[in-house]
């Protein structure tokens, strides 16, 4: 007769499949309140004390951890020198072990106290799904239960084989690098290390992509499974499967939509970059001062909102090619509008404040940059010039910085109202990216605009085109060897400029 070990915390199915195996022959060992809920469901089960002659002690904290578990799970059913020492020590063979771990993550995701943390932290369970997963050949190893009629199935029809066992130790081995990862993470945050000697960081896939930044590339979206609320928790209520680059553009469209608080904004996004951003008293206000901001690059485009979609906002929506509609909620007659074009992707966001995600991560081939996300807005404003600019004008310079942080470097935004007139980036010079935006926009008056820059301006001629096109004010973050000339030429042309302090660089 084969002997199973079943101990789980999620019970789910494991009555269904403790009662498989033994009509496949296997007697169950099981522990504590895995061994009840089975007994309780006509399961017989041998307790784990009569197999390592042990209690259970420490509060369960010691049950499993004993040779004549691991020696059942660890020795070489194929090598003589293994046999003879179990049968010398009267330990049987552990032939299959089914375990799932202490709810870790669950008892983070409920703000436990540190001594809760530390108890659901399991022992055991990882120690005999490493001795099994170890020793996959002789050893079934499973730890998900959706896997539970798929082992079924294989062992009654004996086609539970090398690659099958492989694949099952493969995930058990996941299961318990996820789990370290997460404990790893909580200790790290405890001991305020920001940037760990080892940073331990558990993927996990949840949905599959089209295609990549380009067709030829395949890809997946991952979850950092540390992270309890993340600003893409969405749901998507309608449209075709999201792609790549719609998910990298709806993270930059709701992280901008995010800066603005309980401001009513419409943010749209284009190849990842702004192209239209506006305030308004209300949503349809805010959406349209968006879309005429630039009518053209919109086309194709995402919008994210920080406010509920009603009937007049989406038929203004439905009017031209969007690729995503995000917004927290949505009026019925305004989805009823939106669904009309089957493939718009229409996505209900969850957690348009979340802050939870500290990390900005770059993998570059095997090199990972790890930096903090950039929060920061403004350190202060500082007024470098004779002219000082007026209450109005600083509202705007505020609404400059907060859309010019999400355009890629170098980046200029020119602003009025609230709303974005003309935005410049991913320029080499920043002139050039100044220059890129007006001659972009010869519709547009720039008489009495805000100009927003992310860096600092190494020469004066970023001020003189400016000035020129009618800018009246500027914000830029200051630091350059060569300010002063800046400044000589905003005083010479009675532009008021303000330093913000902190730089915005994209890339």
């Amino acid at each position: 007769m084969k002997r199973a070990l079943i101990s789980v915390t999620n019970k789910e199915g494991i009555v269904d499949f403790a009662s498989g195996l033994v009509k496949l022959g296997f007697e169950i060992v099981s522990t504590g309140g895995t061994m009840k809920v089975l007994e309780d469901n006509g399961v017989k089960c041998i307790a784990i004390d009569d197999v390592t002659g042990f209690p259970e002690m420490l509060d369960g904290r010691v049950k499993t951890l004993h040779p004549k578990v691991h020696g059942g799970l660890l020795f070489k059913r194929d090598n003589p020198e293994h046999v003879k020492t179990i049968q010398e020590h009267g330990i049987q063979p552990i032939d299959l072990v089914c375990v799932n771990l202490y709810e870790f993550e669950k008892a983070l995701r409920a703000g436990k106290p540190m001594e809760e943390m530390i108890e659901n932290i399991d022992i055991g369970g990882p120690s005999m799904i490493r001795s099994a997963a170890k020793n996959f050949k002789d050893v079934l190893i499973v730890t998900d239960p959706s896997d539970y009629t798929k082992v079924l199935e294989a062992i009654e029809n004996n086609q539970d084989d090398y690659d099958f066992r492989l694949h099952l130790a493969y995930k058990a081995f996941s299961t318990t690098g996820a789990y370290d990862a997460m404990i790893s993470r909580y200790f790290a945050d405890v001991c305020h290390d920001e940037f760990p000697e080892i940073l331990n960081i558990s993927l996990k896939k949840v949905e599959h992509l089209r295609y990549g930044e380009n067709s030829q590339q395949a890809a997946n979206k991952y979850e950092d499974t540390y992270v309890q609320k993340s600003l893409l928790d969405y749901e998507q209520l309608h449209g075709k499967e999201i792609s790549f680059n719609n998910v990298n553009d709806l993270y930059g469209a709701v992280a901008l939509v995010r800066e603005f608080g309980n401001q009513i904004v419409t943010a749209a996004i284009k190849h990842s970059t702004p192209c239209g951003v506006a305030i308004g008293k209300t949503g349809y206000d805010s959406y349209m001062k968006a879309y005429e901001a630039d009518p053209q690059s919109i086309f194709g485009g995402i919008v994210a909102v920080n406010y509920k979609i009603d009937k007049q906002t989406a038929e203004q929506m439905h009017k031209i090619f969007l690729e995503i509609v995000a917004a927290p909620d949505f009026d019925e007659d305004a989805l009823e509008v939106l669904k009309k074009k089957k493939n718009l992707r229409i996505l209900k966001l969850k957690n348009l404040d979340a802050r939870d995600a500290k990390y900005d991560i770059k993998y570059l081939e095997g090199k990972v940059l790890v930096q903090e996300l950039n929060t920061k807005m403004i350190d202060e404003m500082k007024v470098v010039t004779e002219a000082k600019p007026t209450p109005e004008q600083l509202t705007d310079m505020e609404f400059g910085m907060k859309v010019v942080k999400y355009v890629k470097s170098n980046a200029i935004c020119i602003v009025k109202d609230g709303v974005t007139l003309a935005i410049g980036g991913g320029q080499t010079s920043r002139v050039w990216a100044l220059e890129n935006a007006i001659r972009n926009n010869p519709d547009k008056d720039f008489h009495g605009s805000v100009l927003a820059s992310d860096a600092f301006f190494p020469f004066n001629d970023c001020v003189d085109v400016a000035a020129k096109a009618g800018v009246a004010a500027i914000i830029q973050p200051g630091g350059s060897i060569r300010d002063q000339d800046s400044i000589d030429l905003c005083n010479e042309k009675n532009i008021p400029m303000v330093f913000s302090g902190y730089r915005h660089f994209r890339h």
